[in-house]
């Protein structure tokens, strides 16, 4: 009876990063050689550390405000204003730009009032929020849902024009009321771009925040930002920098799951 074949195995196959791991790794690399870069111009004295800090400095000053504790008290007033002040913002906007589809009249009488509303610089607006709203938190959240709520309003009522308007008129032909259509029709229509909206207003709400601390508080990355630059520490201005693009990420991370499970 012949014996039954041995396969010989080769060498184990080394495991492949996936797609997301590799392009992971690729941007950790970009970030090491860059800050790598940056320290040794410093080092070298090409780059002057008084204007343009340095890493190593970056770093320590980060480490001193997290034992201090400072660190994540600016980090925490600054997530809570963004978070606070884009959804409402969002939610508001987003509610007025799907009713405005109920009455066409109201779209084109309000039209122009809110191109002229989008066009002024929010920051014009920050003192007269400031008077009346008061100082601290209020302002801050007032001025981040202000920033949000026009983009919203703009941006959802758009994607309203952009719902089908075959199934409109299917819905009209079966005899349905406006507000039905607007309730089985626009609103499910309209749901991608109140998504899309949502990833774009989170940077506007940290925007506002930011201003909002800048102008009147006590707290946050925007006031450490402002007053580390008046006494030119620029190793602390450049922690509250990067702060900021950190919660940028992680609340920009956030919404893109909710966006994909939405989607699906």
């Amino acid at each position: 009876m012949a014996a039954a074949p041995t396969t010989v195995e080769g060498p184990a196959r080394r495991s492949q990063p996936s797609g997301p791991q590799r392009i992971l790794v690729y941007q950790t690399l970009l970030i090491v050689v860059l800050f790598a870069l940056w320290e040794a111009l410093v080092r070298t004295g090409v780059l002057p550390v008084y204007l343009y800090g340095q890493p190593s400095g970056i770093l320590a000053k980060a480490r001193q405000l997290l034992v201090e504790g400072d660190l994540i008290t600016h980090v925490a007033a600054t997530a809570f204003a963004s978070i606070v002040g884009f959804l409402l913002g969002t939610a508001l906007g987003s509610v007025a730009g799907l009713l405005m589809w109920l009455s066409k009249t109201a779209a084109l009488v309000l039209r122009p009032v809110i191109v002229a509303i989008n066009g002024v610089p929010k920051i014009a607006l920050a003192p007269l929020i400031v008077v009346w709203v008061g100082v601290g938190l209020g302002a801050k959240v007032a001025i981040a849902a202000s920033l949000t709520f026009i983009v919203a309003l703009i941006s959802v009522y758009q994607g309203t024009q952009e719902v089908d308007e075959d199934l409109v008129k299917l819905m009209r032909s079966l005899g349905a009321k406006p507000f039905t259509i607007w309730k089985k029709v626009i609103v499910p229509g309209a749901t991608p771009w109140i998504l899309s909206t949502m990833r774009l207003n989170i940077g506007f709400a940290m925007i506002g925040a930011v201003v909002g601390e800048y102008i009147s508080s006590k707290m946050g990355l925007g006031y450490m930002i402002y007053n580390a630059g008046a006494l030119y520490d620029l190793n602390s201005v450049f922690v509250g920098i990067f702060c900021l693009m950190a919660l940028a990420l992680v609340l920009d991370a956030v919404l893109g799951r909710i966006e994909e499970r939405f989607r699906w």
